[in-house]
Formats: C-alpha cells, sequence, structure tokens
C-alpha cells in the first residue's frame, strides 16, 4: 500500500511563486527601498535671524553617514531575517504541497475502489470495495490478495533490497553480516540440493532412527521439546504469569496435532476428507524421502495416534477455552507427575531448565482435563508407534529447510489445504525465513532506512485521542456502573502504547547481542539449527528473570499490530503504519479510519471477552461488579449470535471463535469515528476531496471498509471458518457498520435498511 512521490514540476513551479511573493512584500520590500545619498535641505529652513539658516557642509557628511549605517543594519538585519524566514516559508509550502498531492492521490485510490452503482445502505461492503475486486485477480503464488496486500508488496521489496546489499559491518558478532549470510545460504539452492535428505537423516539417527529401540520415550521426549522446539503431545513455553504479570513462569497447554483444526482428523465433510487424503500422501513421501521402511504403514500408525489425539483435543473455539478462568491452574510438579505419570516431569524440566528443580516449583497448566487424558494415550500405546510419532514431528518442523523433493511434496500438500497454487519463488521464501529467524537484525535495517520519527510522533497523537474517545464513551454506557467504569478508566490510564520500533535497535551493538549464534553462507541447515537452539536457551534463561514490560514480541517489519493482556499493551509495528492505511499527507478522516480504527481495534481487546479479565496492570483479576459483567456478556452473546447468522459457501460463521475480534472490530470503528470528530472540533473541517461527493465522515467509513477490500481462494476461506478468530473481511466491515447507529446517520440510510437495522448489537 505504500506509495513514494516525485516532485513534480508544477509544485517546484509553485515553490517558487510563493517565493518570490514572500521576497516583494512586508519589512523587507521597504527595507531595500531605503534612500541612501544625502537628503536635500528643508525648504524655507531658516531658525531665526541672520546668516545661519543652511545646512554646513561637515553635518551634511555627517548626517549621510549617520543614514548610511542605518541603512546597511537595516539590509543585514533583513537579510538576517530572511535567513530564518525562508526555511520556514519553504516548510510550509512543501507541506502544502505535499497535502494537495496527498488529496489528489486519496480521492483517486477511493474513487478506484468503490462501486457507485450500490447502494452503501444495502451492501457496504460491495460499495466501498466493488470497483476494487472487479479489477484485482489473486496471485498464483499467494492465497488471497487484498488492499493491504499492496503494503506487504511494499515492505517485501524493501526487505529484499536491503538483504542483497553489501554486509557494511562484517566483524563477527555483527547481526548485519549474520542476516545476511542467513538470507544466501538459502538461495544457494544447489549447496541445499547437493546436501539432499542428509541434514534430517542425521537428526533422525541421533533419535534412534525410525522404529527406535525401547527405553528411548523420555530421551527423545527431551530432544523434540528441548532441542528441536517440536510440540509432542503438548506444548512446554516460558511465558509471562497470568496471575502475577511481573514474572515468568513454565507453562503446559494442550498440542500436538499436525493439521490445523481437530476436526479435519475425521473427515466430516469433502473438503476434510480431501485434506486428510493429502496429509496421507504427505506423510507417506516425506518417510519414504528419509528412510522410512514400509512408510504406507509408519503413515497409518501416526495418523490413527494423530486422530486419537484430536479425539481428545478442545477446539478453540469451544467456550471452555474462550474462558481463560476456566483454563488456568497453577500446579506442582509433584502435581502434573499424579496427574499425567506418563511423562517423568521432573526428569524432563530438570534436563531442559539445567537446574535440579523442587517438586514444588509451580507451573500454569492450560489444559488439565488433556493431560490427564494423553498420559493415558501414551500409557496404551505401543513405544514403536510414540517413537514414530514424535519422529515425524520433528520432520514436520524442520523438512521445510531441505532439498526440492521435499518442498515439493509439502507444497502439493498445501494446494489441497488451503489452495495455494504455485509455491513462493525461492527469494521471497527465503525472506520470509530471515524475518523468522532475524527479525531484529533485519528489522533495524528497515527502520534506519525507511521510517521516519515524525510518523512515529503524529500516529501518537492518533492514539491519544483514540483513548480520548474510548475515556468519553464509559461517560455514555447506561449498563456499566460507576464503579466498573473507574476500573476500565485505571486501565486506559495504565495502558503501554508502542510505536514504530523498539529503541534498542537503534543501538547497533545492542542488535548484535540478540543473535549469539554462527552463521555461515554455506549452511543453511545448521544456520535454522542454531537460531532454534539459541532461542530456546533464551527461553530457558527467562524463567528465572523479571518480565520485560518494553520488550516487543513482534519486530518492526511487521504487517501487524497486537494488544497484550498481561502486560495491557499495545505496539504498532513501522510496518503497519504505511498507506494507504497511515498516510501523513492523506486527509485525516481516511487516516482515522485506517489506521485509526485498527488502534481502535487493538485498544478495545483489553475490554473483550478475553481481554476483560485482566486489570491495568495485565494480572489476571477481577475488576467488574456481577452486575456489569452480566451485562456485558449478554450484549456480547448478542455480537456472537449476528455473526452466527452470516455464511459464506453455506458454511456458517462461528460467532464464538471470532466473538473477540468483532468486539474490537466494532469498538475500533465507534472510537476512530469518535476521535475523528475531536480532531475536527480541534482543527477544524477539511477541505473536500476533488472530484469525489462524499463528505469525510463518510469517507472514515468508507476508508474502514477498505483497509478489507479482499479475495480469498475457496480452500483458504474454508479453513478461516474453521480456525481463523477473524470473521471473512466481508463480514468485518458489514458487521460493524450496521450496528453503528452513527454509519446509519451519516449515510442517510432508512431505519430497517440492512445496513441500519431496528435492533442493533453493541458493546463498547
Amino acid at each position: 500500500m505504500e506509495t513514494t512521490y516525485s516532485l513534480t514540476a508544477h509544485y517546484d513551479e509553485f515553490q517558487e511563486v510563493k517565493y518570490v511573493n514572500r521576497l516583494s512584500s512586508g519589512t523587507l520590500h521597504s527595507g531595500l527601498n531605503l534612500q541612501l545619498g544625502p537628503r536635500r535641505p528643508e525648504r524655507g529652513g531658516q531658525r531665526g535671524g541672520g546668516g545661519g539658516g543652511g545646512w554646513k557642509r561637515r553635518e551634511v557628511c555627517l548626517l549621510s553617514a549617520l543614514v548610511f549605517a542605518a541603512g546597511l543594519c537595516v539590509i543585514l538585519g533583513s537579510m538576517l531575517l530572511l535567513k530564518y524566514l525562508w526555511p520556514a516559508s519553504d516548510a510550509g509550502c512543501r507541506e502544502e504541497g505535499g497535502r494537495r498531492r496527498g488529496f489528489a492521490k486519496a480521492a483517486r485510490l477511493i474513487a478506484s475502489n468503490i462501486d457507485a452503482s450500490i447502494d452503501p445502505c444495502r451492501d457496504f461492503y460491495s460499495f466501498s470495495c466493488g470497483g476494487w475486486l472487479s479489477r484485482h485477480a489473486i496471485p498464483e503464488d499467494t492465497l488471497s490478495y487484498g488492499t493491504v496486500t499492496a503494503i506487504a508488496h511494499n515492505n517485501r521489496q524493501k526487505l529484499q533490497r536491503l538483504l542483497t546489499q553489501p554486509v557494511r559491518r562484517p566483524h563477527r558478532r555483527s547481526a548485519e553480516r549474520k542476516v545476511k549470510q542467513f538470507y544466501r545460504s538459502c538461495t544457494d539452492l544447489g549447496e541445499i540440493e547437493r546436501l539432499g535428505a542428509g541434514p534430517l537423516l542425521h537428526i533422525i539417527g541421533q533419535c534412534g532412527g525410525w522404529d527406535g529401540a525401547d527405553g528411548r520415550f523420555r530421551e527423545l521426549l527431551y530432544r523434540s521439546q528441548a532441542l528441536y522446539s517440536t510440540a509432542a503431545f503438548f506444548s512446554l513455553s516460558v511465558n509471562v504469569d497470568d496471575s502475577n504479570s511481573s514474572r515468568n513462569v513454565i507453562r503446559i497447554d494442550q498440542d500436538g496435532l499436525t493439521l490445523p483444526e481437530r476436526t479435519l482428523y475425521f473427515g466430516e465433510d469433502e473438503e476434510s476428507e480431501k485434506i486428510l487424503i493429502a496429509y496421507k500422501d504427505l506423510m507417506e513421501k516425506l518417510i519414504s524421502l528419509l528412510g522410512g521402511e514400509n512408510a504406507k504403514k509408519k503413515t497409518e500408525e501416526i495418523l490413527q495416534f494423530e486422530i486419537q489425539l484430536a479425539n481428545i483435543t478442545m477446539s478453540e473455539s469451544d467456550s471452555v477455552r474462550r474462558d481463560i478462568n476456566s483454563v488456568y491452574n497453577k500446579v506442582t510438579i509433584r502435581e502434573l507427575q499424579r496427574t499425567a505419570p506418563a511423562v517423568q516431569w521432573k526428569y524432563l524440566l530438570d534436563r531442559i531448565f539445567h537446574d535440579n528443580l523442587s517438586e514444588d516449583e509451580e507451573i500454569v497448566v492450560f489444559a488439565t482435563d488433556y493431560m490427564q487424558k494423553v498420559s493415558e494415550l501414551i500409557s496404551k500405546t505401543s513405544p514403536r508407534v510414540l517413537h514414530n510419532y514424535m519422529i515425524w514431528r520433528i520432520v514436520v518442523a524442520l523438512s521445510e529447510h531441505l532439498s526440492t523433493p521435499f518442498r515439493d511434496a509439502i507444497h502439493n500438500f498445501s494446494k489441497e489445504l488451503d489452495g495455494t497454487e504455485n509455491q513462493l519463488d525461492l527469494g521471497k521464501m527465503c525472506l520470509d525465513q530471515a524475518n523468522k529467524q532475524f527479525g531484529m537484525a533485519l528489522g533495524a535495517l528497515f527502520v534506519e532506512e525507511y521510517f521516519s520519527s515524525s510518523s512515529k510522533m503524529k500516529v501518537q497523537q492518533l492514539v491519544e485521542d483514540i483513548k480520548h474517545a474510548f475515556d468519553h464513551r464509559l461517560d455514555e454506557l447506561d449498563w456499566m456502573d460507576e464503579e466498573t467504569k473507574e476500573a476500565a478508566r485505571a486501565k486506559l490510564r495504565y495502558m503501554m502504547v508502542m510505536i514504530g520500533y523498539p529503541d534498542f535497535l537503534l543501538v547497533t551493538n545492542a542488535v548484535d547481542s540478540e543473535y549469539g549464534f554462527e552463521v555461515h553462507e554455506k549452511t543453511y541447515f545448521k544456520n535454522v539449527l542454531n537460531s532454534i537452539k539459541y532461542n530456546i536457551q533464551l527461553s530457558v534463561r527467562k524463567v528465572r528473570q523479571r518480565v520485560d514490560k518494553t520488550a516487543w514480541l513482534l519486530p518492526p517489519q511487521t504487517l501487524n499490530a497486537y494488544y497484550l493482556s498481561t502486560q495491557n499493551q499495545m505496539v504498532f509495528p513501522a510496518g503497519i503504519l504505511q498507506p494507504p492505511l497511515y498516510d501523513p499527507e492523506f486527509p485525516q478522516s481516511l487516516n482515522y479510519g485506517g489506521i485509526g480504527t485498527i488502534i481502535g481495534h487493538e485498544l478495545t481487546h483489553g475490554y473483550d471477552d478475553w481481554g476483560s479479565h485482566y486489570d491495568k496492570y495485565g494480572n489476571l483479576k477481577k475488576w467488574w461488579t456481577e452486575e456489569s459483567y452480566e451485562r456485558f456478556i449478554k450484549r456480547a452473546l448478542c455480537i456472537a449470535n449476528l455473526y452466527e447468522s452470516f455464511t459464506v459457501y453455506d458454511q456458517r460463521v462461528n460467532g464464538q471463535l471470532t466473538l473477540g475480534e468483532n468486539i474490537a472490530d466494532m469498538g475500533g470503528l465507534r472510537l476512530a469515528y469518535y476521535a475523528y470528530q475531536k480532531w475536527i472540533r480541534d482543527h477544524g473541517p477539511e477541505r473536500p476531496l476533488p472530484g469525489l461527493k462524499y463528505n469525510h465522515n463518510q469517507l472514515l467509513f468508507i476508508a474502514f471498509a477498505q483497509n478489507w477490500c479482499i479475495k480469498r481462494r475457496s480452500p483458504s476461506i474454508y479453513l478461516q471458518l474453521l480456525t481463523d478468530k477473524h470473521a471473512p473481511e466481508q463480514y468485518r466491515v458489514i458487521g460493524s457498520v450496521s450496528q453503528l447507529d452513527e454509519f446509519g446517520r451519516v449515510f442517510h440510510c432508512p431505519k430497517g435498511a440492512p445496513m441500519n437495522p431496528i435492533e442493533k448489537c453493541s458493546v463498547w
């Protein structure tokens, strides 16, 4: 979505005209017209009698000298004044010229994306995006394509340019050197093809090979979790303790399935049957490539074990999984051992954390019932099948880094899973890997080259306006009592906002210290392993450290934003602060409708069905009165039911799975609208966009909708509805605008129109 501008000849001429006009006016003009010659004597200048009535030559000379000196001072003063006034004038003209270009570009963008033949009160998504949808097709190497894709495309081009530039800091610890050499190692397909399956065969051999000997269960479980970061049977991580957000804690949760959703293992419809068949083909192909004898039998045994895992796994859309108070359980290692005795927990955790942990050490388990059932499943399953399952989980994690036959097999599976037609070209794939393994190192280069600190300050003001709108909105809520409103305001005051990039990226040595592992241009697979190993070490050390509340989860080039409940923190990376979501030369109506609605969205996450359980410090703590929370749940249920009524290809939107995002979409749009009203009060109305009949309040809603103009492949839509916590894009728009009275007023929609129903749902 980013477009760069060059100064046109017309703009240069406009600057010159303003410059000349400034020279011909005011003090400067009068100063340049001072008379510097000798003055003539006044007519009738005699003062008394006698012969003393005229000027003496000496007096005339003296006066002339004084006049000359005064004139010279005025000239010098005027020149000094110009020195300071000209740049100000030049900057003002440049700003005005930029604003004119920005308004013209914004008008073209809006006009080209809408379909004016559609009534906005009947289908606002098709009205706002119809023009864009009719002009664009999905590239063959992507699952979807939308207006936001332009930002991703431009960011990708910038990052690839940075990665292919010569290394400026070639010393051993240089993060810049490491990320660029990592990228080169990934693009060295000749070396990768030469190695073939060798790197992963070596790991499988170290793990005991396929069908490994009995008695290796605990060793292989340790290797899969602690050396290769693969979730076999369960996930094990170090992260913030929800009940005490100042400390980190060991966390265990359900995990271990390769397919993205448990229901895909049951073949309940045609799509899931196709995916399951493709998955079996993938397993058989990769096992064969990696020396597994009787690959068909191994595939069937591993798949049957994963189906049993799927039977005891709870879907993320389940109401229990959506309630943090239901899933959060703090237990000791001793208690976990009684719950899940098939795993030797103290042995596993002591080895991972290089410590002799007490059996009274507290850890957090998010799926107690699952852990009990998975322990029972492990106990009754053949050791050989358990072994092959763990090997398979390692293969799944690492085989994408091998030669072409492996990548082709994975791509063939992806075609059935999500509809991808063509593989990503090598450069794009390697850029994705560089982003994954060296995010902050690449981010430091990105920020230095492409992100302006002035944008950071302007977005900060926009955030403050959104926060002000939420504070004011609390006053208007009739369903929330004063005690709860005060707690909500306290959470708002404590909410941390981070914009652009973490400050340490500007300190070269600080970035270098983030990547304390070796990288070489000819060892791509080993480079990946070194990165995984180092990040596990960082995670292990973190368990005894206090939480760093200024840490970023995403590097600055990321096209995303997030709210973190345990930190009460919003983060907006530089990668998303790009046109058309944000452009300092655009009218503010588009900026508030673009990035403003995203800021409001993230803020509202602090008060959605998940974030509402965390207090101002990010601790899992009840801050609502019972009455207010009951009313909140009732209003949230209205939104869940609304989205359940939406369907795509006869597949229903999951209102519970998408509830938090839908609450955030609705709240974010309303907050952005009222924040913009404040901006107008503070700065005055904006000039109309040239050639468009829409006012700026209407443009704000159009900009919001055009954030989500997108096309998806049908298999991708099936998977999105099954696993994505966001509703399909057209319903993110329709579901939001149709529930806002403000939208109906702005577009003069009659009561009862599709976009202005009589009965509406709202929380914030």
